[in-house]
């Protein structure tokens, strides 16, 4: 269950099936058939349907943003990062999209038997590094133990939790007819470097993740005084499932120009190989901004300012929902429904 919000009052679910299948962790149609046939009519709330990365909440003193996920990534090690430091990234990044200040996480690990001790500290050690980098404390924590062989190693569950500043609202709500969308960087880096490094694929050009802190960045944005209406890190299920997510929320549609789109030459190559599409890859440094229109070209200016964001580009904009949620527009110009993921396309990449 990786989204922070589901709808108040949802339709007829769609049915489940009677077991879980691993598509069902994939940020798919599965994933999505199984929040709102089953999460969302037991836990349905008004804050849970803010249907963000982060459930924006207000305190007495304040507003806060908290979030929570869960790292089972294989393997444990891969060019660009390790489990622990993603563990950070990915919570951190997940406040940063609800335009919150991240301040603290906490760390709950579970434990197979056997696991080298060198190796859970070198994971700690990461995880300690990736937090001071992102301006976190680490402040509470769990350890488990389960049997060898029920475990994989070792996962990891963090929560997160930011301060919302006045003036910082990064909801779905917010999204107009007209807006912009501006992609911060190229794609595909974290699913491909993963999948080469699972299955030992040897590429004349090494696949490294993007997996990194957005908070520079998207402080960067902010303090250009940018009108950030919303943002989505595209994780599970890539660019094209955030997408189609934020137009299921919001009941407008998206119309996407390929072209504008960028993807690494080794990463495209991969992907061709593998038979992969890279608007389905998983990314854990990327992210999307929805803003008005007329301030799109300075946004881009700001994310080219920084070497993750060399490929940020505006790929498309906000309109009224017509025959499909998202459409794109191909390289040779014809359009084409760009659909939610189906099954599980890259298994335990996060």
């Amino acid at each position: 269950m990786k989204q922070s919000g589901y709808p108040l009052d949802c339709p007829l679910p769609h049915p489940l099936p009677p077991t879980i299948t691993m598509a069902h962790g994939g940020g798919g149609s599965l994933t999505q058939q199984l929040i709102d046939g089953l999460f969302a009519r037991h836990f349905a709330n008004p804050i849970l349907a803010q249907q963000h990365d982060a459930a924006a909440l207000s305190l007495d003193h304040g507003r806060i943003a908290i979030t929570t996920d869960s790292f089972v990534v294989q393997p444990l090690f891969f060019p660009g990062g390790d489990i622990g430091s993603l563990a950070v990234y990915g919570t951190v990044n997940d406040l940063l999209m609800a335009g919150a200040e991240p301040r603290y996480l906490t760390a709950g690990f579970i434990l197979e038997e056997g696991l080298p001790m060198e190796t859970l500290e070198r994971i700690v050690i990461s995880m300690a590094g990736a937090a001071a980098a992102s301006g976190v404390t680490i402040v509470a924590g769990d350890t488990k133990t389960v049997n060898r062989g029920h475990g994989d190693g070792v996962f990891i569950n963090t929560t997160g939790i930011g301060l919302l500043q006045h003036g910082r609202t990064s909801l779905p709500s917010r999204i107009e007819s007209g807006d912009a969308i501006v992609l911060s960087g190229d794609l595909g880096r974290h699913g491909m470097a993963v999948m080469a490094a699972r299955e030992q694929l040897d590429f004349s050009t090494p696949l490294f993740s993007d997996a990194a802190s957005l908070r520079a960045p998207v402080e960067a944005l902010y303090a250009a005084g940018l009108g950030l209406h919303c943002m989505r890190d595209l994780t599970r299920g890539g660019l094209a499932s955030a997408l189609n997510e934020l137009s299921d929320t919001t009941g407008l549609g998206c119309r996407i120009d390929e072209a504008a789109i960028g993807v690494s030459a080794p990463v495209r190559g991969a992907c061709e190989l593998l038979g992969l599409d890279p608007l389905y890859v998983a990314n854990e440094g990327r992210f999307i901004a929805v803003l008005p229109a007329h301030e799109a070209a300075q946004a881009v200016a700001v994310l080219q300012t920084f070497e993750c964001g060399q490929h940020a580009a505006v790929i498309g904009h906000v309109e009224p929902r017509a025959e499909a949620p998202v459409l794109l527009r191909n390289r040779i110009g014809t359009t084409r429904i760009l659909d939610r993921l189906t099954g599980e396309q890259l298994p335990r990449i996060c």
